[in-house]
């Protein structure tokens, strides 16, 4: 019987074995998802060759249409497993428009195992057996034997050992395997895991009355929100959250209650010149302790380092301890040109005060100085999106926004607001499958950040993973409540017609139009007409140009019988969202269901056709809402519904099996 052997490759620190689909790092065995696996087995096997995108798509989805989102994520998760070489290198390079190169040197070494199998009456063990192990080194001109330990020694002739013998070879073999095994496998003791920090950053102070520097007071806070995104154990408010306290007379414990921070910092700068002095406290609400007080001084062009100075000291007084990758992640930023750095921050201060298209050309002057830096590139994708959505700049816009996020991954690829802004962008324009890949490797860089549990859970909704949508948005609001409290609610509910719940969910507040109108829908639902009607009308009155809001007027008018007036009420909602030259999916399908209570059967129908094609498809809702009852004995209606169905189960074939 001959010898069984298998093909190892090493390259750097890693040893990778295919057959037993096995990736370790000095010993220390490396996680990777099956797929990721899979390019990497590719990759490294073509060596220094070119890989071409077809030809990965090819090999590891052979049976399944993805899209190319699933290769870059999982290209992704390899460079951040691989690290980078001795010269700062990453393993996998990319060859723009064609593929990757694996270009770290690999040694290709066979495994030749042990025991031999026993002879008819005996075991036949010659010495170059008893050598142990062998590896043997490809050289590019023939396989050389290499023993991996122990002297080398002449032939000598095989020896016949009696049976007995034999067998108690194997049996002290097999022994010592079973305890070297066991020993491996004895789980690492591991202290005790801390809870969780909820951190606050709220917007530094200006000390001066020159209002030309108000814009650092957010933007710098925001800087420093974003360098502590990839700490895994602490949870940070996201920066929409923290826009509001503002004011220089904060009552700290009720805006930590607001909230929800067991820790703030709050900051104040001092422009003077070309000179800048930042002073921060880090303050521990529950005990009222300072955890640290410092200040920086500084020249005005060099605003870059004040994130990274506020977040390693923030690291230091919280008492975190930090691991490798997060640590490498948390290096200072590159440098980047001043001016072009200023323009950053101009362009992410205008984008929190909606003011969209001048955000718009701060960031493109800031990226045509900089065109390296990738952060100023998700953030203009982000302001391309929302001018695109609110401010009627239509398609064109989603186009750049696209070329915007794919610039930023390119310049890096682990950047977690780029994939969130993205993914929100698919999900909005009909892409909801690519969208899921992004956000869960987005969750691997850190599974604690509330708002990619929300996209997901918003993703996961229009592909008609209703249970699965709700845990994600239940997890979401579990790390912080207030998560898209007042900009987006958790339908998912509503689409489980679990009604109550849906209505509990909301915020109590009656100033936010979004909110009114969810409320009277949620009352729309279970029948309770004159409260949904008022809270319809709320809405209006609050912000008669939400979308939501119109559509709520319409049943409002329904409900009152003045049902020409809901039609006409409609039809001017559809002229406008045709002329955005852009849909929203999810809001389409709440015209349908105003078009389907009048009953006008063809323009619900129409509009529903315009929801499902435009990438709103959660087939479970669709198929039982009682909202379009009206149109279940149409055939147009059930040709829809099987649409929707037959992308549902793609998307959950795609994604949940």
């Amino acid at each position: 019987m001959s010898l069984k052997s298998k093909l190892l490759y090493e390259f750097g620190a890693f040893r990778f074995d295919p057959a037993e689909r096995l990736l370790t790092s000095e010993g220390t065995p490396i996680p990777l998802a099956p797929k990721a696996f899979d390019v990497l087995l590719l990759l490294v096997q073509n060596g220094s060759r070119l890989t071409t995108k077809e030809e990965l798509m090819r090999s590891v989805w052979p049976d399944s249409f993805v899209e190319d989102a699933n290769l870059t994520v999982n290209i992704s998760a390899l460079r951040k497993v691989l690290g980078t070489g001795p010269g700062g290198q990453h393993y996998i390079e990319t060859v723009p428009k064609n593929g990757y190169r694996f270009v770290m040197p690999i040694r290709e070494l066979r495994d030749i195992d042990l025991p031999l199998p026993a002879a008819p009456g005996g075991a036949v063990i010659s010495d170059s057996n008893m050598a142990g192990p062998k590896l043997v080194e490809s050289t590019g001109l023939a396989d050389v034997a290499l023993p991996v330990a122990g002297p080398a020694r002449a032939p000598t002739a095989s020896v016949r050992l009696p049976y007995w013998v034999s067998s108690a070879v194997l049996v002290v073999i097999a022994i010592a395997l079973w305890l070297y095994l066991a020993h491996r496998r004895e789980p690492i003791a591991r202290p005790p895991a801390r809870e969780l920090r909820s951190l606050a950053v709220l917007p530094f102070q200006n000390l001066t009355k020159d209002t030309r520097d108000d814009f650092l007071g957010f933007s710098l806070a925001d800087a420093v929100i974003t360098k502590l995104g990839y700490v895994n154990n602490l949870i940070v408010r996201p920066s929409y959250a923290v826009k509001k306290f503002a004011s220089p007379d904060l009552d700290i414990a009720r805006s930590a209650a607001e909230l929800n921070a067991d820790t703030l910092l709050t900051g104040t700068f001092l422009h003077d010149g070309s000179d800048l002095r930042i002073a921060c406290q880090l303050i521990d609400v529950k005990t009222q302790n300072l955890l640290w007080k410092g200040a920086f001084d500084l020249k005005y062009d060099h605003l870059l380092t004040v994130h990274d100075n506020v977040a390693q000291r923030i690291i230091k007084g919280l008492e975190l301890t930090l691991t490798p990758s997060e640590a490498e992640r948390l290096k200072p930023d590159q440098e980047v040109n001043p001016l072009a750095y200023e323009f950053y921050l101009r362009g992410v201060d205008l984008y929190a005060k909606s003011d969209f298209a001048l955000a718009i050309k701060m960031l493109e002057k800031s990226a045509a100085m900089a065109p390296g830096y990738a952060l100023t590139w998700a953030h203009l994708g982000k302001a391309y999106t929302a001018n695109a959505s609110f401010q009627f700049g239509g398609r064109e816009q989603y186009r750049e926004a696209e070329s915007a996020f794919e610039r930023a991954l390119f310049l890096h690829p682990d950047l977690i607001e780029a994939r969130v802004y993205m993914a929100n962008m698919f999900t909005d324009t009909g892409r909801v499958e690519k969208a899921v890949p992004l956000l869960r490797e987005a969750l691997r860089e850190n599974p604690n950040q509330a708002e990619i549990h929300w996209e997901l859970g918003y993703a996961y909704r229009f592909g008609g993973m209703l249970p699965e949508s709700a845990a994600e948005c239940e997890r979401a609001r579990q790390l912080d409540p207030g998560v898209k409290i007042n900009s987006s609610t958790l339908n998912t509910y509503l689409y489980l017609e679990e009604f109550d719940k849906f209505l509990n969910s909301l915020p109590k507040t009656d100033d936010v139009a979004l909110i009114a109108f969810y409320r009277g829908f949620g009352e729309y639902y279970k029948g309770n007409m004159e409260p949904a009607r008022k809270e319809f009308d709320r809405a209006f009155e609050l912000d008669a140009t939400l979308l939501q809001a119109q559509i709520g007027k319409a049943l409002s008018l329904r409900m009152q019988n003045q049902v020409p007036q809901a039609a006409d009420a409609l039809r001017s909602i559809e002229s406008k969202i045709a002329a955005r030259n852009v849909g929203d999916a999810e809001a389409m399908y709440k015209i349908a269901q105003a078009y389907a209570s009048l009953p006008d059967k063809r323009s619900a129908l129409r509009v529903l056709k315009l929801s499902i094609d435009g990438g709103f498809f959660p087939y479970p809702y669709i198929a039982s809402d009682s909202l379009l009852a009206s149109l279940r004995p149409v055939k147009e209606f059930s040709e829809l519904v099987e649409v929707a169905r037959q992308r549902h189960e793609r998307f959950k074939a795609a994604f949940f099996q």
